[in-house]
């Protein structure tokens, strides 16, 4: 048996298949809005006035930084001249890369030639915030990709 396409079918089709993508978009958007960071900064144009010569400060220092999660232990190292520094540790803030509701503040104790922390850390991409000032009052800030922790 044939029925007949009436209006009304075609008129639900389109509001069941365009409320599907409706949906999903404002899903989506309220996920991405929700999980935002924020800005880095508050006004990027001021920002990048200075720019050039805070890097230039920084890559001056010639320190090698490296950061990786041994369990829930958190182990800073950074390297001047091929020496193991505890610089003053201004602010530093580990969490997700994405979402900000997992940020923790490290308290950070100097031993065996790194910086030690413990955290509470899971699976899954980790990123360290770090603003150190060096000894001569330089300020080093670098975003350290983490990783996995095991």
């Amino acid at each position: 048996m044939i029925r007949e396409l009436k209006g009304w079918h075609v008129a639900s089709g389109f509001v069941v298949a365009f409320g599907i993508i409706i949906t999903v978009n404002l899903t989506l958007a309220f996920n991405a809005v929700q999980t935002f960071p924020g800005l880095e900064a508050k006004n990027s144009y001021v920002a990048s006035q200075s720019f050039d010569v805070n890097r230039d400060a920084q890559l001056a220092l010639e320190w090698d930084v490296a950061a990786e999660l041994d369990g829930d232990q958190l182990q800073l190292t950074i390297l001047e001249k091929g020496t193991p520094i505890a610089p003053e540790i201004e602010e530093a803030i580990f969490g997700r890369a994405t979402f900000v509701g997992h940020d923790q503040t490290p308290d950070f104790v100097f031993r065996d030639g790194a910086l030690m922390a413990q955290v509470d850390a899971g699976p899954g991409n980790w990123n360290l915030r770090l603003k150190a000032r060096s000894a001569d009052g330089t300020l080093f800030q670098q975003r350290i990709i983490v990783g996995d922790a095991e």
